[in-house]
């Protein structure tokens, strides 16, 4: 099922923070419904079942909490977003605490948003058996004709592939999730190690609760042990309100640390300790606070190496290994790849309102054949680039850039988008013997369309013989 349409309910007292979230949802395809305070929400007239809710904290008279609360009261399933500002603390400890799906500090990022209330759509649906079938990926020739959806690794949300190796990855996931054992992912940068851990994060008995993410490598190392542990007021300059640790915000749930390598060993001992003793005081505090949290923690450095070297210390290396996953390459899944362009396709063609029918042959050939160093996120990356290229429904992709042993060396000349446009409009010419009608056969288009805009980029037939080359 798609979720193109889904309504989403926003209730936030900020009327700019109200207006950008809409908008945002809006232009992902979906329905949105805006509202000024809790009492606002509950006493209009619903236009529909939404499914998810993006929730303000502090709200004036009704909290977020109360409402929540209210909704619960009703059997009102709805997941629930909660967006939190500065001071918000106390409150998102018990949001976390009450269930909520996801929790979000303002100012935040807007993928982050779409992510959890994709997250959301899909908690709320699923109770529902996914629909649509896979496209048949024959390679011998074929165009591949777009399915509306594609279903992923069985029924690993976003984790699109059926080949052996991340089947293998998979099976493991399974069976670490249930427990609360710490599950190292080890892989390559793009990989998809963030999609793993959400994974063992939703089979496990901690689902409900929040899943709290933090990527070390992102911090700098002066602000980690804050963002890590919290702080108390006071504890430094600028510490001018108690902060609330990821740490503690994962109790009861999931904590999620991304690049686990790059935590510096002053501050390994502390995590050592929550993992032996559950317990850490925050930054210029004195009480010690417990905590139950599972942690997944991911890195594409070799702790091995680091840990001969001195640079990463030896018994936390021990408690964090008790269950290590390999995140395999994309290069060691290729027979995936067509999955991945089907579903990146249809991903970005639904956010930018573009609609591809088509993927030549030739095309998903090259991109099957080209060894990924930037694994799935520069697949991704270069579908999104296609999409943006393509002048009809077929899909464009720039096969100069995919050939060789190796990636492209860079270019002192950046390409604009109508080079690159007037580029495909050559070849399309060049494999059409100069043809207009067969080459707008071939981009997908109509002929008329295609003389506008041979027009508009000022492409002409004579061009062909500098074409010759492409």
């Amino acid at each position: 099922m798609s979720d193109t349409g889904a309504l989403i309910y926003v209730v936030d007292d900020d009327a700019s923070v109200r207006e950008a979230v809409g908008s945002l949802i809006r232009s992902a395809g979906y329905r949105a419904e805006t509202f000024g305070s809790a009492q606002e929400f509950l006493a209009a007239p619903r236009t529909g079942v939404p499914s998810c809710l993006v929730l303000d904290v502090e709200l004036p008279g009704l909290s977020g909490l109360d409402l929540q609360q209210e909704l619960a009261k009703s059997k009102n399933r709805i997941p629930i977003i909660f967006l939190t500002g500065h001071g918000d603390i106390p409150m998102t400890v018990q949001a976390i605490k009450a269930g909520a799906l996801e929790f979000l500090t303002k100012p935040f990022d807007d993928e982050d948003l779409l992510d959890a209330i994709r997250k959301g759509i899909a908690s709320y649906r699923a109770s529902r058996q996914p629909g649509g079938n896979l496209a048949q990926h024959s390679g011998e020739g074929k165009d591949l004709c777009l399915e509306e959806e594609v279903r992923t690794g069985e029924d690993f949300e976003g984790i699109v592939g059926q080949s052996p190796t991340l089947r293998d990855a998979l099976d493991l996931i399974e069976t670490v999730a249930p427990s609360d054992s710490t599950v190292l992912l080890l892989g390559e940068t793009g990989t998809g190690k963030e999609l793993f851990a959400r994974a063992i994060h939703e089979r496990s008995r901690r689902k409900d609760r929040a899943l709290v993410k933090l990527n070390c490598a992102a911090i700098p190392t002066g602000l980690l042990e804050s963002e890590l542990f919290g702080h108390e007021r006071g504890a430094f300059t600028g510490a001018i309100a108690q902060k609330i640790g990821r740490v503690e915000l994962a109790d009861k749930g999931t904590l999620f640390l991304d690049e686990v390598g790059d935590i510096p060993l002053e501050l390994q001992p502390k995590l050592l300790r929550v993992l032996q003793e559950q317990e850490f005081e925050r930054l210029g505090g004195v009480r010690t606070i417990r905590v139950d949290a599972r942690l997944v923690v991911a890195t594409n450095r070799d702790l091995d190496k680091m840990v001969a070297q001195r640079e990463f210390r030896q018994d936390l290396f021990y408690r964090l290994n008790i269950f290590p996953i390999r995140v395999p390459p994309l290069r060691e899944r290729a027979g995936d790849i067509p999955l991945l362009v089907e579903f990146f396709v249809n991903k970005h063609a639904k956010r930018m309102g573009r609609r591809i029918e088509r993927i030549p042959a030739e095309t998903m050939r090259a991109l099957s054949r080209w060894h990924w160093p930037g694994n799935v996120r520069e697949l991704e990356n270069v579908i999104e680039r296609a999409l943006i290229l393509s002048l009809g429904p077929v899909l464009e992709v720039p096969l100069a850039q995919m050939t060789g042993g190796g990636p492209t060396p860079p270019s002192t000349k950046v390409q604009t988008l109508e080079d690159s446009q007037k580029e495909i409009i050559l070849r399309a010419l060049h494999d059409a013997n100069g043809v207009i009608a067969n080459a707008a056969g071939k981009l997908g288009m109509k002929r008329t369309t295609l003389n506008s805009k041979m027009r508009k980029l000022h492409v002409s037939r004579s061009d062909l013989f500098s074409a010759s080359s492409l």
